[in-house]
């Protein structure tokens, strides 16, 4: 007899992929550093889980949906960031009061983008999804598969290694 595990049915599939696309989006985007990529990496989330919709279960389809995110945001990584680095560079302009401060200001984000990108990719995930996403530990915990102390420690270092980094107060 088969377990009485409740499947994903096609008017639901709109419902997780309103729920989880950002938060997917976002995660690639930790991991990748380049939002277009993140965006269509996460639309291909969707389709391979379409794709796989008669085997998806409500209950695991958000482990189901970070795991396959997770995956082609390895794949990608492999093929680099050049097009990250370029406009990085590029779309950082301001139109801030002096020619100082607009130098400072530049100077101090590329610093802080440098020492998050200087993050173990484990520490810098979490980091962006707390602090960019809002999101709490718990949360985190889940999203990743992990434990909220796994989620503590790993902010913890970002924090101390972003702090060291920058000689800032975090």
């Amino acid at each position: 007899m088969e377990k009485n595990k409740q499947t994903v049915e096609l008017k639901d599939f709109k419902q997780i992929f309103d729920q989880y696309y950002a938060p997917i989006r976002n995660f690639v985007y930790y991991k990748i550093k380049d939002m277009d990529a993140a965006e269509d990496i996460a639309q291909e989330v969707f389709v391979k889980a379409w794709e796989k919709r008669d085997e998806l279960r409500m209950e695991t389809v958000k482990s189901y949906l970070y795991t396959i995110a997770n995956n082609l945001s390895i794949n990608h990584a492999k093929h680099g960031n050049v097009v990250m680095n370029f406009i990085n560079k590029f779309t950082h302009r301001s139109n801030a009061e002096s020619p100082e401060y607009i130098m400072e200001l530049k100077e101090f984000d590329q610093r802080l983008q440098n020492a998050i990108s200087g993050l173990p990719e484990k520490s810098r995930t979490v980091f962006l999804m707390n602090r960019i996403d809002k999101q709490t530990y718990s949360e985190i915990a889940v999203s990743l598969d992990i434990s909220v102390k796994a989620v503590e420690k790993r902010m913890s270092k970002a924090l101390a290694m972003l702090k060291e980094k920058l000689n800032v107060k975090i």
